[in-house]
């Protein structure tokens, strides 16, 4: 029998690429890219001819994908030199239908919850069709680069670190001082940010491991609350849809100027949503530990 020779052992990647490998560089790398991305994104949007009450604002949409997922796909070929996992094919139509139906039933329950309460008031119908777009726009954007950022590089990078709760913990705190810098923000405002979003939409990508629920849960949140039901989104924007909505009461039950995401009946919805998914998560093994207890183990998030 002809002795077959033992193939060869790969060599160890060197210094330098064990340190971009490492999740925290790659992290850094990302947002830096990210941060390009975006800036290329505006400068073709300022290109583009002002279309606010026609389709034609979609394409500022469609300027912000064009730049955003080749540059993620670059940095994942060439950079994390893994494949994009985050936008996986398979399943996606599934997952990003059951985020838009999850924010479209989650938004609408926090104002069921208020107009009960005789805080949310219909003033009569609004401007449907010339604000349709807009908001369908910026829905899609903040759904995309938002989702991008906190689950898909902060959250997943922070996790293969430090693991899944601090993961959790640093985006939901990240994400509500993020919102800071929105009109008629406040420090109550982002902590309820923090609360339900950073929550929710971090339980949502520990389920599904992928970002089509999540960004469709973030859009159609979003949607729904400045189109649908006519209230400013996020502090700003909003209030002229289908309807045009009205808040009146105390601020623990309208939110203030900020809308119905700093409300109690918001933080208790999301939250409790989030901390449901987050069971389901944990009971299909998703919650995953900090690098220091995996020894040795080569994890892929």
């Amino acid at each position: 029998m002809t002795d077959v020779a033992p193939l060869p052992e790969p060599s160890p990647p060197s210094l330098a690429r064990r340190i971009v490998a490492f999740p925290l560089t790659l992290m850094l790398i990302a947002v830096v890219v990210f941060a390009a991305a975006s800036l290329l994104a505006n400068l073709l949007i300022d290109r583009i001819p002002r279309h606010s009450g026609s389709p034609m604002i979609l394409l500022n949409a469609l300027a912000v994908l064009a730049c955003m997922l080749p540059a993620y796909w670059l940095f994942c070929r060439f950079v994390a030199r893994e494949p994009m996992v985050l936008f996986a094919r398979t399943g996606a139509a599934k997952e990003l239908a059951a985020g838009v139906a999850a924010g479209l039933a989650a938004f609408s329950a926090v104002v069921a919850i208020v107009a009960l309460l005789g805080g949310y008031h219909v003033a009569g119908w609004g401007h449907a069709v010339t604000t349709l777009w807009a908001a369908l726009a910026m829905a899609i954007i903040s759904g995309f680069a938002e989702e991008l950022l906190f689950r898909g590089i902060l959250f997943r990078y922070i996790e293969q670190t430090a693991g899944s709760w601090a993961a959790l913990a640093a985006t939901s705190a990240l994400f509500g001082a993020a919102h800071l810098a929105n009109p008629n923000a406040s420090l109550v405002a982002a902590a309820a940010i923090a609360a339900e979003a950073g929550i929710l939409l971090g339980a949502v990508y520990m389920l599904t491991r992928r970002l089509w629920a999540a960004m469709g849960l973030h859009a159609a949140w979003n949607f729904t609350q400045g189109w649908v039901f006519g209230l400013p989104v996020s502090g700003g924007g909003g209030g002229d849809g289908l309807v045009r909505g009205q808040l009146s009461g105390p601020e623990i039950l309208t939110g203030g100027a900020f809308g119905l995401e700093a409300s109690l009946a918001g933080v208790i919805v999301a939250t409790s949503a989030g901390v449901a998914v987050l069971v389901v998560a944990a009971r299909r093994g998703e919650v995953k530990p900090p690098m220091w207890k995996r020894r040795g183990e080569t994890v892929l998030i």
